[in-house]
C-alpha cells in the first residue's frame, strides 16, 4: 500500500449539553450573524441549497476497525487502507472548506476600527473553524494527488480553491479570498496521526493565515491537537487540546497584539471537556481581554478585571478545593470512558458574545452528523459541472456513490481510483517525470518566514485544458 491511502482522523464528539440555551441577559452581543450583503433569504430564482443528502448514513455495525489497526499501535498511520464504510461522503479538501462556515466573523473583524476588537473576533473565528469536527464519526476520503475543490459563496462574499499538492507526505493547500478584496485566508495542512490502542492522536501540521487587507494586518495560528477516543469499542468521542497562539504580524497601530488560547483536555472527571480559555495581550504582555467558552458551542470576551473579580467570588463561594490532576493524554490511559458533559458555559456579567455555533439540522445523526453547511459541499448546482475542472471533488465517483448509499460501488470506485493513481506514479517514475502542481507552489510565508504552499492565481480564469485526468 502507498501513502495516498493514509488514514485521516475520524473526528467525533459528545452529545450536546445545550449550553447555548442559557440566559444571555448579562452578555453584550457582537452583531455578526448576517451575510456580508445583509441578506437573510435566498429566493426569487436564487439557488436554494439542499438540506439533506440523497441517502442516509451507511451502517457500520457489521464492520470492525480492530482487525486493521491492531498491528499499528504507537505508529504513525501512514500506508493504512481503510474500508470505505468508515468514510463520510466528503473529501478532506471539502472538510477543509468547513473552516469557512462562520465567515461572517471575518467580515465582522474587517468592519471594526479597534485592533483588540478585531483580534477577539479573529480568535472566535479560529475556534469556530474546528467546531464542525464535533460528533463527526467518519473520516473524509483521502484526496488524490492533483484533486481540487472550489467553493463560491456570493451571498457570504468569498470564494475558495484547494488542491492536493503532495501525496508523500499528504499535504492539502487552500486559499480563500473576499469577493470585495477585504480579506484572504490561506494555509496548507499535513495531519500526522498516531494510533495508541484505543485512540488516535492527530497533530495538525500547517499554519493558518488570515489577512485583513484594509487594515494591513495578518494573523497566523496553528490548530489544536485532537484525540479521538474509543476507536475499537464504545462510543467515539473527541477532545481537542493544546495552546493556540494567534499573532498579529502587521498591526497598523503597532500594539503587538497576541491572543493565547488554551484548548483544555477533559481531565479526570471531564470537567474541562470542550472548554477554551485564554487572553489577548499587547506588546507589554498586559492582558486586554479574557476569552472563554467551548469550541462546541460559543465563545465570550470579558474585561480581565471583571474576570478576576468573578473567579475570586467563585472561589470564596465554593471554598478552596484540593488541587486535582486535570490533564489527560492519549498515551497510557487506563480507560477511555466517555466523560459526562459538565454544566454549560457560565456567562460572566459584562461579557460580550463573540460567536455561537449554528445548530445542526434535526436529521444530522442520520446524515453522518453533518452540519447544514457540510450537507451542501458535494452538491452539483445547476450548470456547475460544465464550469468545473475535471479534478474537482464533486466529480469523484466513489464519493458520489457513497453519498447515494451504494457502498459496493463506492468501494469498487475507491479501489479503481487508488490503483489508477499508483499506475500514474509508476509511469512518471519510468519516464523520470516530476509531478507539477497546478494552482499552488512551495514558497515562504511572508509573515512567518516558514515554508508554505502559496496560491499562484489563475484558477478562476476557467482554463482547465491542462488539468490531469485523475478520475
Amino acid at each position: 500500500m502507498n501513502s495516498e491511502e493514509e488514514f485521516y482522523d475520524a473526528e467525533t464528539g459528545l452529545e450536546s449539553d445545550d449550553s447555548c440555551e442559557v440566559s444571555f441577559k448579562d452578555a453584550l452581543v457582537f452583531d455578526g450573524t448576517k451575510a456580508s450583503d445583509g441578506s437573510t433569504t435566498r429566493e426569487n430564482g436564487v439557488w436554494e441549497r439542499r438540506k439533506s443528502l440523497p441517502a442516509e448514513m451507511i451502517s457500520r455495525n457489521n464492520f470492525s476497525v480492530w482487525s486493521i489497526l491492531k498491528k499499528c499501535i504507537g505508529m504513525e498511520l501512514s500506508k493504512i487502507a481503510m474500508p470505505v464504510v468508515f468514510n463520510e461522503p466528503l473529501s478532506f479538501l471539502q472538510r477543509i472548506s468547513e473552516y469557512m462556515e462562520h465567515t461572517h466573523l471575518i467580515h465582522e473583524a474587517c468592519s471594526l476600527s479597534d485592533s483588540i476588537d478585531r483580534m477577539q473576533v479573529v480568535a472566535a473565528f479560529a475556534v469556530s473553524s474546528v467546531a464542525s469536527q464535533w460528533e463527526r464519526t467518519g473520516k473524509p476520503f483521502n484526496p488524490l494527488l492533483g484533486e481540487t475543490y472550489e467553493l463560491i459563496r456570493e451571498d457570504e462574499g468569498y470564494r475558495l480553491i484547494s488542491e492536493q499538492v503532495s501525496h508523500h507526505p499528504p499535504v492539502s493547500a487552500f486559499h480563500a479570498q473576499s469577493l470585495k478584496e477585504e480579506f484572504e485566508f490561506h494555509g496548507s495542512i499535513y495531519p500526522k496521526l498516531k494510533f495508541w490502542g484505543k485512540s488516535v492522536e492527530a497533530e495538525p501540521k500547517g499554519t493558518m493565515t488570515l489577512e485583513l487587507l484594509k487594515h494591513k494586518e495578518a494573523y497566523t495560528w496553528t490548530n489544536p491537537m485532537c484525540c479521538v477516543h474509543n476507536i475499537i469499542l464504545g462510543k467515539l468521542w473527541i477532545e481537542q487540546y493544546g495552546t493556540v497562539e494567534i499573532i498579529n504580524h502587521r498591526c497598523v497601530d503597532n500594539t503587538g497584539d497576541k491572543c493565547v488560547l488554551t484548548f483544555k483536555p477533559c481531565g479526570m472527571f471531564g470537567k474541562e471537556l470542550h472548554r477554551v480559555e485564554g487572553h489577548i495581550q499587547d506588546r507589554s504582555k498586559k492582558k486586554r481581554r479574557v476569552i472563554y467558552g467551548k469550541w462546541t458551542e460559543c465563545m465570550y470576551s470579558v474585561d480581565p478585571r471583571l474576570y478576576e473579580t468573578y473567579r475570586k467570588s467563585e472561589k470564596r463561594a465554593a471554598g478552596e478545593p484540593k488541587k486535582l490532576r486535570t490533564e489527560q493524554s492519549c498515551e497510557g490511559e487506563d480507560a477511555d470512558e466517555m466523560p459526562e458533559v459538565q454544566e454549560t458555559v457560565t456567562v460572566i456579567p459584562g461579557s460580550a458574545l463573540l460567536w455561537r455555533i449554528t445548530p445542526r439540522p434535526a436529521h444530522s445523526a442520520q446524515m453522518y452528523n453533518f452540519t447544514s453547511f457540510a450537507m451542501t459541499l458535494n452538491e452539483l448546482e445547476p450548470d456547475m459541472e460544465r464550469l468545473l475542472p475535471p479534478t474537482d471533488c464533486r466529480l469523484r465517483p466513489d464519493i458520489r456513490a457513497m453519498e447515494s448509499g451504494d457502498i459496493d460501488a463506492a468501494s469498487n470506485e475507491k479501489e479503481r481510483l487508488e490503483e489508477k493513481q499508483r499506475a500514474a506514479r509508476r509511469e512518471r517514475s519510468v519516464e523520470e517525470e516530476e509531478w507539477t502542481t497546478r494552482w499552488f507552489q512551495l514558497g515562504t510565508n511572508p509573515h512567518t518566514g516558514a515554508e508554505d504552499w502559496l496560491y499562484t492565481g489563475g484558477y478562476f480564469d476557467r482554463n482547465y485544458t491542462h488539468c490531469p485526468n485523475i478520475y
